[in-house]
């Protein structure tokens, strides 16, 4: 889930709050009376469009409030996470812990059924673990829950699945898309999922960065996707060292909406490694966002041209028409971005950018599923969110998890302005997509077709224009139908030169194996034994 960023953000109140709380450490801006005109490199229409966005700020907050914000922003003075650390009295009986002389400041946590029992609550009957991955100098703390497969462990691939936001823990994957269950809303109880991507592969979910569902840290945070990769590559060597059984499988990274910039980061940086214990054999990214610049430029055809979008126009012509001239500025100010890939000018592209949205949010319609309204008021629209808020915190789910926090958070606004202050989300990830295609590993890049805030048009647009040593052959290829093995019905549509594949899943919001169980799983099953193309 991508989340939104206004109401958390932009309002004077809630920017000052936010910066204040920003345990991020980089100066964006120097405070005198130029600092907002450090835009040298930038030409003069550029410079006049980071300009102002500053002036808006600043309008809102007054001259000193802005200089406050910015000089609160830099000392870091309030505290990281809304979940705070339990005192875990354990012993050697109750958690097994594993470490490496190449990754001294790591180590992973495994609990042990002395400390903690996951079987107990009837999520899944397979094999299942639960603990921590320790950054020990940061004091950063990230919760797994890894699940076998449901068929063969031995053989069957592994996957990594991350969820998005910046700040909503993956899992959300696990107990509302496409993990062993879903939760019934009175009892909160699990309900068998058939459907769950663990019925053909070993799946585990990582609360990343820190501050995320059962992840802590008392003194530290991440506020960047390069960071939180380098993060994420540990995790996983320790993990296949751990699980070493695993570490010849396939292995694949899955994700979706903010997972568009972790997982090609964190392929990335997986294959800068060449010393590793295991191998990346793919990933596949849903409804991401990795190339802004391209995509933001496609909110306007979702909302108004039917014949593109494949539904209804849903805004008048005077809306439509604010969005394009919107648009004029908000490439240029993604264009600096890419440029300086400084703070200075991609938190101003953010800020700008992300006012597009706001025709749209004006219809009351959710974000993430264009066909209706959001069920909640809190943003998330999805009262079944709500539910695995409520699990998670139960004393005995946390007890059976061994987590280490006293709150739950299934998104946490902390780690979202963190992020979002460093210009995080405006910086280019598709650049890493292409180098994972250059080393000759597949991509697959999914998106359901009734997604409004990471739309299945600007994921098609930005691979079309993915510049790669075969980007020409992918261009030229044609859609073709795609139907399910088992029922044969149709699932969407295929775009693919056998090495990047673009699927566009029908009838699907933001969360796909949630709007169309059958269809995800159909097309993970086929993707990860090897169908890339799709041709059975």
């Amino acid at each position: 889930m991508k989340l939104h960023l206004f109401p958390l953000l932009f309002s004077g109140l809630s920017l000052i709050t936010a910066v204040q709380c920003a345990a991020i450490g980089e100066k964006v801006l120097s405070v005198d009376s130029e600092y907002r005109y450090s835009l040298e490199g930038l030409d003069k229409v550029l410079q006049d469009d980071v300009r102002f966005v500053w002036s808006s700020l600043e309008q809102r907050l007054g001259t000193q409030g802005l200089k406050k914000a910015i000089q609160d922003y830099e000392t870091s003075v309030c505290p990281i996470s809304s979940s705070f650390p339990i005192d875990i009295k354990s012993d050697s009986d109750s958690v097994e812990t594993i470490s490496l002389e190449s990754l001294p400041e790591y180590q992973l946590r495994l609990h042990t059924k002395k400390r903690s029992n996951p079987l107990s609550l009837g999520v899944d009957t397979v094999k299942q673990y639960t603990g921590y991955f320790d950054i020990n100098d940061d004091d950063k703390h990230l919760f797994y829950w890894f699940f076998e497969s449901r068929n063969d462990p031995a053989t069957d691939p592994v996957i990594l699945w991350l969820n998005g936001g910046p700040g909503c823990s993956s899992v959300t994957g696990c107990l509302f898309e496409l993990g062993p269950a879903s939760l019934n809303g009175t009892t909160l109880t699990p309900i068998h999922n058939p459907y769950s991507w663990n019925n053909n592969a070993s799946v585990i979910f990582l609360e990343q960065p820190v501050g995320v569902g059962y992840s802590y840290s008392t003194r530290s945070s991440v506020s960047s996707t390069k960071v939180a990769a380098k993060d994420v590559f540990a995790f996983l060597e320790l993990f296949f060292t751990k699980f070493v059984q695993f570490s010849n499988n396939d292995f694949h990274i899955a994700g979706e909406s903010y997972a568009g910039h972790y997982i090609p980061n964190i392929a990335s940086e997986i294959l800068d490694h060449k010393n590793k214990s295991f191998e990346l054999t793919s990933i596949l990214i849903g409804n991401g966002i990795t190339d802004p610049l391209i995509q933001y430029g496609w909110y306007g055809p979702m909302a108004c041209n039917a014949s593109l979008s494949g539904y209804k126009q849903i805004l008048s012509d005077s809306d439509c028409m604010k969005i394009d001239d919107m648009y004029s500025r908000c490439k240029r100010l993604i264009s600096a971005c890419y440029r300086t890939l400084s703070a200075v000018t991609c938190l101003p592209a953010n800020l700008y950018c992300e006012r597009i949205l706001e025709p749209f949010e004006e219809t009351g319609l959710n974000v993430y599923d264009i066909r209706g309204p959001c069920e909640t008021q809190d943003g998330n629209c999805y009262l079944g969110m709500d539910y695995i808020d409520k699990y998670m915190n139960l004393p005995e789910v946390k007890e059976a998890l061994g987590a280490e926090v006293d709150i739950y958070s299934g998104c946490d606004d902390e780690v979202f302005r963190q992020f979002i202050l460093t210009g995080d989300e405006t910086k280019p990830f598709q650049q890493y997509v292409a180098q994972v295609l250059d080393a000759g590993l597949p991509v697959l890049i999914y998106a359901g077709d009734k997604d409004y805030i990471c739309n299945w048009l600007g994921n098609l647009a930005w691979t079309e224009v993915l510049e790669w040593k075969e980007s020409a052959s992918y261009q030229k290829a044609e859609f073709k139908n795609w139907y399910t093995e088992i029922e044969g019905l149709p699932a969407g549509e295929i775009k693919t030169n056998g090495h990047l594949t673009f699927a566009r899943v029908y009838d699907a919001g933001h969360m796909v194996p949630h709007d169309q169980p059958e269809a995800a799983l159909d097309m993970v099953n086929r993707w990860i034994t090897g169908d890339i193309s799709y041709n059975r």
